[in-house]
């Protein structure tokens, strides 16, 4: 790389740097906000939410990454152009496709991140986080075994324990069910147990009694019992579900599935292959969104006000790359041998950027009327003499 080439990728790196990371300090707030309500609305500590926010850094780093190559390219290009470094390098002789060198050697810097994100960290990171949530599904002791107060552990539902033994045994439970229309049903108990099980924790209560009033016409039965089960983790809905996340396999199972992947995750054949060839397009993106910012700046002129159309035709292209993406994604995981439809949106910021490079590159044509030094309206060869109320004699 030549000197120039080295100048424009470190100013691409530092800015691709400081706008990664103030995305991902945004987005991560947002997604942290909700995580910290459930996770210590549930009962867990703080650790657990650190846990979970350090598992979900993968997945936001890498949907911000194409982001911030394109906000990177687009800022450093601005700032080149309206320094003039960039007309300095156009008159040695560097045309548009030997400017967009430093860009090229950034994005498939950028790509290589996201490759190694998307094959490695986040199958990674989106296992352990689906291990974690199982164990917190199934140990419901931390969202119940609190004693002396009236819990509310789900909509409808109202959960009192007097007291809790150092043995684990609940007494004196008070259990209320109001999530149906017609009816309310509160189960008291002298002792309880939570028991797990392979369908989730049970609550099994011992000498007590089910009390069921239906609102229709007011009657109220009740029914005593010596000992009684109840699926406590249907009621707080931590019934753990039987399939994987796609996110969570591998790319080679991804793009070869199996019987037993496609029963693991209840997904069509179509939707695997597709997911694992977006693990290889989506860092092309990345590429794509660099070239395209860059790109888009080169097709304006120099002007004192600086380059806001340029500026908004390439977010404007960006944009249009987020739309087709989506559009082939719907498609795509249709049929399966639709599958190369998870390259079209690369295909299409790559030509988009070479035919704005291309055009870049065009002469333009003077306007009519423009004038140069020294060759006014009536100036140069073959122009008449002076005529008029003011003509010399």
């Amino acid at each position: 790389m030549s000197r120039f080439d080295r100048y424009m990728l470190s100013q691409l790196m530092v800015l691709f740097g400081f706008f990664s990371l103030v995305l991902v300090l945004v987005y991560w707030v947002n997604r942290a906000v909700l995580l910290f309500d459930r996770l210590i609305g549930d009962g867990q500590s703080a650790l657990v939410f650190l846990e979970f926010t350090a598992l979900t850094l993968p997945n936001v780093i890498r949907l911000v990454l194409p982001v911030s190559a394109f906000a990177a390219a687009v800022y450093v290009t601005n700032r080149l152009s309206s320094e003039s470094e960039l007309v300095v390098v156009q008159a040695t002789g560097f045309s548009a496709f030997r400017l967009a060198r430093g860009v090229l050697a950034f994005g498939l810097i950028v790509a290589f991140l996201m490759s190694v994100l998307t094959h490695v960290l986040v199958p990674a990171s989106r296992t352990m986080m689906a291990q974690r949530q199982v164990e917190m599904n199934e140990n419901v002791g931390a969202r119940l075994l609190s004693e002396g107060q009236f819990l509310h552990p789900g909509d409808g539902i109202t959960l009192f324990i007097r007291h809790i033994t150092p043995q684990g045994e609940l007494r004196d439970v008070f259990l209320s069910d109001a999530r149906a229309k017609d009816s309310r049903t509160t189960y008291t108990a002298q002792r309880a147990l939570l028991v797990k099980a392979d369908g989730g924790p049970k609550l099994v209560m011992f000498d007590g009694m089910a009390q069921v009033l239906s609102l229709s016409d007011r009657r109220l039965s009740i029914t005593s019992f010596q000992d009684f089960t109840y699926d406590i983790g249907a009621l707080l809905g931590a019934r753990i579900s039987s399939h994987r996340d796609m996110a969570e396999l591998g790319t080679w199972q991804l793009l070869h599935p199996t019987d037993a992947t496609l029963t693991a995750t209840g997904a069509s054949r179509a939707a695997l292959i597709y997911e694992g060839n977006t693990r290889f397009s989506g860092p092309l993106t990345a590429l794509a969104a660099a070239l395209l910012g860059f790109s888009a700046l080169l097709t304006g002129s120099f002007s004192r006000f600086g380059v806001t159309r340029q500026i908004m035709l390439a977010i404007m292209l960006l944009i249009l790359m987020q739309l087709l993406e989506n559009l082939s994604a719907d498609i795509g995981r249709s049929d399966a041998s639709l599958w190369p439809l998870a390259y079209l949106p690369v295909l299409y910021g790559l030509v988009a950027a070479t035919v704005m490079m291309w055009w870049s590159q065009r002469p333009r044509r003077r306007r009519r009327g423009a004038t140069g030094p020294g060759r006014g309206p009536g100036s140069g060869p073959g122009a008449g003499p002076e005529t008029g109320p003011e003509a010399p004699a």
